[in-house]
């Protein structure tokens, strides 16, 4: 008896898919990309927690920032770039007859270099540095600002609101110049904090009995 009797056909061939359900995929895909974290699974950088404190005469900064390399700025690293990075302090006063008086407006930059003939990572600022066995455990003396000097408590007035703002930033003016030909054209190397907004005062001591 023959297939067709019973309602049976021979396969016949897929059909082509429509102009109109490429497009759906395509879309579908690109909102997946969209719900990514930054840049190759990275979170944003960010400036969690500011802390001003006044010590023996001086303010003092404590922050915490998140943020992580990218594989290709790691790679850069590894091969013995130097990553310049750099934290922006600006501290104002409300001032209701004219501008904000600009306070402290300062910045603090660590160099973050590998080592291929000791093996060795080396974190600084300045004239110093320090040995760190990994790359991330010299990122962690960045990620961790701990007791920056910014200014004598002698410039601040006391029981006076001061409005502050930090954010941290790779700071590619200081690579050499083919490197800044490629953080123009790359966005591995747009590594920036938003800024964080802070406020403080100055309290004056109670005497010591």
């Amino acid at each position: 008896m023959s297939r067709q009797q019973y309602g049976m056909f021979p396969d016949e061939p897929p059909r082509p898919r429509s102009p109109r359900m490429y497009r759906l995929i395509l879309s579908f895909a690109l909102c997946l990309f969209a719900l990514l974290p930054f840049g190759q699974g990275l979170a944003e950088p960010l400036v969690e927690r500011v802390e001003p404190m006044a010590v023996d005469g001086r303010l003092l900064i404590d922050a915490d920032v998140e943020f992580r390399l990218t594989d290709e700025l790691r790679g850069f690293a590894e091969k013995g770039v130097p990553l310049y990075l750099t934290a922006d302090l600006q501290i104002t006063r409300s001032r209701w007859w004219w501008f904000d008086k600009t306070v402290v407006s300062t910045e603090l930059t660590w160099r973050v270099q590998y080592n291929a003939l000791t093996r060795q990572w080396r974190v600084g600022t300045g004239d110093l540095s320090m040995p760190a066995s990994t790359l991330d455990e010299a990122l962690d003396l960045v990620r961790y600002i701990r007791g920056w000097d910014v200014a004598s408590t002698d410039e601040l007035e006391t029981d006076t609101q001061y409005e502050g703002q930090l954010r941290l930033r790779l700071d590619t003016a200081r690579l050499a110049r083919p490197f800044q030909v490629d953080a123009l054209n790359s966005k591995a190397w747009s590594l920036t904090t938003p800024w964080k907004n802070f406020t403080f005062s100055i309290s004056v001591a109670a005497p010591r009995p």
